[in-house]
Formats: structure tokens, sequence, C-alpha cells
């Protein structure tokens, strides 16, 4: 048996190409080929800055992966936060019809409804391998296909984050009273927690978080992990770092399309438009795995102190995460389902990963000097 030695870029093409001679021996042929690939124009505004080249860079390769795939003829045009809409109002553009697609973490969105908390991760909920897997295993995808529909958009996971930091603070922390009063920049249900603790919580988009931390309108932020964390230049304004963010254990990015949008491409568009989600959600995971390593180590040498929370502060805050889940599957329907959902798969899956993948990693890390 023989194996092809052309890239599938040079296979993919060579098809096109026969289809195309075989469309033009036959004038009935034709019409066909050119409506199976139509030219589409879509625009798509992302919740971050161009800065952050791996979160924002998602978009960019989820929409470089879409061409391709397509010979160039379904090209999406990325928009940074701020250029058409605010990084908040991303799903309001879609939603509305100003725009074809966003890309944002949809816990941006928990006041239109609490579940969306869910949809980008929970607090204390799941790590990133487990949250892909209850989406497309879990049953996550199909309780949200509902949630979006109300909102007039379609949603696919497009981005993944990995466990983030807990972030950067002026003052270190010794215990729970020390987060009573702390104006601290936290998105999603993790800042509904903490205000349980007495904590401030401030929801600010990516480009105003250094200023507000330089100039005291914050005592403390976070974003997403070492690599993003240094590029908005967090280390320079606040000397403790902690770790870990439990409030996003795995942070999943949506690419929220306008459903009437999504119904005017054909089927093997949409397909190709899932599968370069997929295809980005993979390179942006494993792009933060390599960088954030390195932007630790540079941020350290440069004087960040890390620190671990204390264990009382963990517990305070699994605590208050429960009350208020409590709390929110009272309100909303859609919460308590995907709530539900969730925990029934964490508590599947978590005794294997004591049994397995927690042992390596724990033993891998003990041993790493060995060699």
């Amino acid at each position: 048996m023989t194996t092809s030695t052309k890239s599938p870029g040079l296979q993919r093409r060579g098809f096109l190409k026969g289809a195309a001679l075989a469309a033009a021996a036959g004038p009935v042929a034709s019409p066909a080929v050119a409506q199976a690939m139509p030219d589409v124009r879509w625009r798509l505004t992302s919740s971050f800055p161009r800065q952050l080249d791996t979160i924002f860079g998602a978009a960019q390769t989820f929409a470089k992966y879409v061409a391709e795939a397509t010979d160039g003829k379904f090209q999406i045009q990325t928009f940074p936060a701020g250029e058409i809409v605010g990084g908040l109002q991303a799903l309001d553009a879609v939603q509305n019809g100003s725009i074809e697609c966003c890309q944002t973490p949809v816990y941006f969105y928990t006041g239109k409804e609490p579940a969306f908390g869910i949809g980008t991760g929970l607090p204390f909920g799941l790590n990133a391998r487990q949250q892909h897997s209850w989406w497309h295993f879990g049953g996550g995808k199909e309780i949200f296909e509902s949630i979006f529909a109300r909102f007039n958009v379609v949603g696919l996971v497009v981005g993944q984050s990995g466990c983030q930091m807990g972030g950067f603070f002026r003052k270190e922390l010794q215990s729970v009273e020390d987060l009573r009063g702390l104006k601290f920049r936290i998105g999603g249900l993790g800042g509904q927690v903490l205000a349980k603790l007495g904590v401030v919580p401030q929801q600010i988009p990516a480009g105003d978080v250094y200023p507000a931390l330089e100039r005291g309108v914050i005592d403390a932020a976070e974003f997403v992990g070492p690599y993003d964390d240094e590029k908005l230049g967090l280390f320079k304004v606040a000397k403790y770092y902690y770790a870990p963010g439990w409030w996003e254990g795995g942070a999943m990015l949506h690419l929220c399309v306008n459903q009437a949008k999504w119904a005017e491409i054909p089927k093997h568009y949409q397909a190709i438009v899932f599968q370069a989600c997929e295809a980005a959600n993979n390179w942006m995971l494993a792009k933060y795995d390599a960088v954030n390593a390195q932007a630790l180590r540079r941020m350290v040498a440069a004087g960040t102190e890390l620190r671990l929370f204390p264990q009382a502060i963990m517990e305070a805050s699994l605590k208050a995460a429960n009350e208020l889940y409590g709390e929110l599957s009272e309100k909303s329907p859609d919460f308590k389902k995907a709530y539900d959902s969730m925990v029934a798969f964490r508590s599947d899956v978590l005794p294997w990963w004591q049994v397995n993948e927690f042992q390596y990693d724990a033993f891998m890390v003990r041993t790493r000097g060995r060699g």
C-alpha cells in the first residue's frame, strides 16, 4: 500500500481543481459547484485586545482555518475589542444582528442568564480536559443549545485557557478577613462567590485593568495566566501573585454566531466552522501550556512573589460557592440543569483522575529534578 506525500492543503486544492474541470466539461454541473462553494464574508468581534496574541490569536487562528478549508471562499475578518463594540458587548452585537459572530467568554453575561457562568467555567468546577469532555460527551453542549437559542445565537467552543492564576494583589493575604473590602477585578461567578466574603468584584475589560491597578482604583486583578498577565504589565504594579485561580480551573471561550447568519451558510460550511473551532481550541490551550511557564519565570526574576491562597480562604470560598449555586439554582432553571449535569459528571470522573492522572502528575512534579 502506498501513502500520499502531498500535504492536506495540496490534496484539497487538487480535489477542487478536479471538481472545477468536471464542471467545465458539463454545463449542468457548473451551477452545483458554484452553489457548493459560495463566497461568504463575516466579521468577528472579540472580547479581547490585539496585544493578547494567544487569546485573541485563537480568533485569528480560527478564521485562518476556515479560509484555508474553503480555499478563501469563506472569509472571517477579526476585530479586537473596542474596534466595533466593547469587549463586554460582543454577545449583544451578535444577538441583535449588528455583526455575524463574536469570540467571548459567555460568563461576561451572567446578568442575562446565570447559566452562562457554567458555560465558561464554574468556580471549583472542572479542569480544561474534563470541561471539554463534559461539553461534548456529558450533555453540556445539548443543555446550552437551548440557552443560546433564547439569545438568538448558535454557540460553539472556540478556545480554552486551562487553569488560570489567582491574580496579582498589592497586599499579602493571611486570612479570610483580608478579603473584606478588597476591590478585585474578576469576571464571572468567581466575583459573586468572593462577594459573599466581603470582596468588591469589578468586571473591567483587559485594556483597562493595568491603569485601574496602577492608580489604586482596584486592589487586585486576575486575568488569565502568566503570559497574558505579563503582557498586561500587572507585575509592575502589584507584588504578590496568587495561585490557583479556583474560579477558572478551565475556561472555555465561545464562538457565538447570529442564528440567521448561521442558517444562511451551507451545511458543509457549518461543519468546517465547527472543526475550525475545535482546532483553534486545541491551538490556544497548547500555546498557553508552552508560554505560561516562561512568562512566570521572567516575572519571578523581576521580583514577583508567588503565593498560594491560604487553606482557610480556599475552604471559605468553596463554602460560599456552594451557597451561591443553591441560590442560583432556585432562580434559574437553566442554571440548575447545567449545574446538576456538571456536578454529576465531575463526581463520575474525579475518582479516575485521582487514581491515574493526578498520581502521575504529582509524581512527575516531585521528581522533576532527577533527570
